[in-house]
């Protein structure tokens, strides 16, 4: 099995469990409370467990568990390739130490076919070990073990505890096939130990990085922690994604769950850190193609929704990607389908054919809910929206009777993305064709998809009246280019307006003088982060670059204030910003993850409009700051901020050093020298180490003095084009 990092927290139900895949290795923490009776295996549902600081491929990972009062710090490390170091301590007592066991169970499937290899523990040396497929597996710690006992699963382990209490002997024993070590807190309130899979190798000291610092939030930080909880291992289909949550993935799902729109932003997200599990995201996406063209809503170990699909991000989102791994790869993978998954939905969602796409459900598969208008509601992501309250479902074309603002905007933009890609492989006529396409939706959504009496962009019925519920969605024609500069300003307006979707906290997801707005149910009324970064992309694009950074700021400090809980919402109450308001949310959710990310990007971006864009001095930096490492360029990337002089770090190179204080934009990392835009009033420098001798250098399309790799630039009222050539 080639699936590297081997040791990780693979298992979707069990985020404190540590497991070896290739060997179907793992080390469970169980704990057991006499006060109470009480015994956990501190699943993901658990109310006492705390997923903490952690790396990507688990060489450092931290966990708070509680149980019946008594806290613990747990962590694991990575001391090599095949060795596993763990260990905990109490840091609050619910009750004497010594009837509070802490165990640790150790159980090895090498065929992850339910055939188990036996452990032996010995006495004299306090080492229990197994043998398999020729490797030697031990376990040690600092101290013996106080029992040692075996039994045929966890499940048997819990019964006896329920059966016979905190003293029982009966299981105590030196061989069998599910191993538990127990310790408890008098004697052991601090505790390390060792898994060796086969010879100890050189130990490595691997400790948490930090990935920013200088502000008072680290999103780069938190998206690291959710990537990293988040991914799992797909035991049903053998893969690896990260996962919508892991109270979903068993407990909801049937063993795994994949959505559409969801691993696309999981896969973006991964990019920065792990190029090749956002690869694993996107390919367990086009595993869901069906025969007809679209990628499947939903594909579940329950239920296959076929009939319909998820609002078009795709094309956008791979972009993004592809230009923060480089790997063009990944658009040889997946820019066919998701052209034809494009065309897609205008043949199947154009229900009354006027060319407005609206959301539907098709005549394919047994899913649930397939040709209702639940069915077609669950398309657009914003299942019980009041956006969709006043429209019929259509039986005969499968369509809600309403053009969706938010879906022909989206489905504009995949077109013009697709279009980049084609003309990128060479083929004109199809960049052409969408480029066509894309160009006529835009003038459809602009002059009939606009409400002239309120101003506004609106779901439209195909009785011709408007809807009269409001949602995010309305501000989607600005990321597609489908706006005039007239319905931008009085979106603008809409955006700030306190009865609308201004206020404390941005952006509720139905206007807040709208009835269903004090639902606070999932849709009716909360923020959600998917509306929050598709409408700052469409304000950047727009250049409202003020407005998207009061956006941004919004957003980070909701994320922000659920983060010191160790919370990374999926949605948000709009009235007090809390997250655990609501019973239906889930607070450690992936898409979650755009509120950081938006963050991230106020400082790091790259748009198909603007190219990459850093910000010298970003909102929210005090002082001196530092992001990255990260995926960015193609490469690995560091921006720090030092005495007022930027770097911008590639592959542990000095590419770049300025004191402009404005955004860069339009950069561009070239074999031969550095283009971007700026409106200058600084000096840059270029780091010889990195680029060679600077040669030449144009500001404006004039040639302007380079000095000892350095040039000083004028500042101007808009951004000019700067052209650095080296030897």
């Amino acid at each position: 099995m080639e699936i590297e990092p081997a040791w990780n927290t693979w298992d979707s139900v069990y985020p404190a469990q540590m497991t070896y895949l290739p060997l179907g290795l793992t080390v469970t923490p169980c704990a057991y409370a006499a006060s109470t009776g009480t015994f956990t295996t501190f699943p993901a549902t658990a109310k006492g467990l705390s997923l903490g600081e952690r790396e990507i491929d688990g060489s450092a990972v931290n966990l708070h568990l509680a149980l019946s009062g008594t806290e613990l710090e747990w962590h694991y490390r990575k001391a090599s390739a095949t060795q596993l170091r763990g260990g905990w301590e109490a840091r609050r007592f619910g009750e004497w130490g010594l009837r509070f066991w802490v165990m640790l169970v150790l159980r090895l499937d090498p065929g992850h076919d339910g055939n188990l290899v036996g452990w032996r523990y010995d006495p004299e040396t306090g080492t229990l070990s197994a043998h398999t497929r020729g490797i030697e597996i031990s376990v040690a710690g600092d101290a013996a073990p106080l029992m040692v006992t075996f039994h045929e699963s966890i499940a048997a382990l819990e019964q006896e505890f329920k059966t016979h209490g905190y003293f029982y002997l009966g299981s105590r024993g030196t061989e069998g096939e599910v191993a538990v070590l127990r310790y408890n807190l008098e004697e052991m309130p601090r505790f390390n130990f060792r898994v060796d899979v086969g010879k100890p190798a050189e130990p490595i000291t691997t400790e948490l990085k930090s990935r920013q610092s200088g502000f008072a939030a680290a999103p780069l930080d938190a998206l690291r922690d959710l990537v990293g909880w988040n991914t799992v291992f797909d035991s049903i289909n053998r893969r690896r994604y990260m996962s919508l949550s892991r109270n979903w993935v068993a407990q909801k799902f049937g063993g795994f769950g994949v959505w559409l729109d969801d691993l696309f932003y999981h896969a973006l997200m991964s990019a920065l850190f792990d190029p090749a599990l956002a690869r694993d995201c996107i390919k367990a996406v086009l595993a869901t193609e069906t025969p007809e063209g679209n990628f499947a809503c939903l594909i579940t170990g329950n239920d296959r929704w076929i009939d319909r699909s998820q609002p078009p991000i795709c094309s956008f989102v791979l972009w993004k990607i592809w230009q923060h791994t480089g790997d063009d790869a990944l658009v040889d993978l997946a820019y066919g389908r998701l052209l034809q998954n494009h065309d897609w939905w205008f043949d199947h969602r154009d229900g009354n054919k006027d060319g407005l796409m609206a959301w539907g459900t098709s005549p394919v598969g047994d899913g649930l809910y397939k040709r209702t208008k639940l069915g077609a509601k669950n398309e657009s992501s914003m299942d019980n929206s009041p956006i969709h309250d006043e429209a019929h479902y259509d039986p005969q074309s499968g369509c809600l009777d309403q053009a969706d603002v938010g879906l022909n905007s989206l489905l504009a933009l995949d077109g013009e993305v697709l279009a980049l890609f084609a003309r990128k492989r060479g083929d004109a006529k199809t960049a052409k064709r969408l480029e066509d396409r894309a160009a006529a939706l835009r003038a459809r959504i602009e002059e009939r998809l606009w409400d002239g009496q309120r101003a506004v962009f609106a779901n439209r019925r195909w009785n011709g009246n408007f809807i009269r519920s409001l949602a995010p969605t309305s501000f989607y024609p600005m990321l597609a280019g489908a706006a005039s500069a007239e319905q931008q300003a009085h979106l603008l307006h809409w955006l700030h307006d306190p009865k609308a979707f201004g206020g404390t906290h941005r952006l509720p997801s139905v206007t807040r003088d709208d009835p269903a707005y004090h639902d606070n149910v999932y849709w009716r009324g909360r923020i959600w982060p998917p509306l929050n970064y598709l409408t700052y992309g469409g304000l950047k694009r727009c250049g409202f670059d003020s407005d998207a950074s009061k956006l941004a700021e919004d957003s980070v400090t909701l994320f922000a204030a659920a983060w010191t809980k160790r919370q990374m919402p999926e949605n948000f109450s709009a009235e007090t910003g809390a997250a655990d308001d609501q019973v239906d949310t889930d607070l450690f959710y992936g898409w979650g993850g755009l509120m950081p990310l938006i963050g991230i990007n106020e400082i790091i971006d790259v748009t198909p409009w603007n190219g990459w864009e850093i910000t010298p001095r970003p909102a929210g930096a005090s002082g001196d700051w530092r992001l990255g490492p990260l995926r960015a360029f193609g490469r690995m990337a560091e921006l720090v901020s030092q005495g007022g002089w930027l770097t911008l770090t590639l592959d542990a190179q000095p590419v770049l050093r300025t004191d402009i204080a404005t955004r860069l934009s339009r950069i561009e990392i070239r074999v031969d020298g550095i283009d971007l835009e700026t409106k200058g009033g600084g000096t840059m420098e270029l780091s010889a180490q990195a680029t060679g001798t600077l040669r030449s250098a144009k500001f404006d399309g004039r040639a302007i003095a380079a000095a000892g790799g350095a040039v000083t630039l004028p500042a101007v009222d808009t951004p000019r084009r700067l052209e650095l050539r080296w030897n």
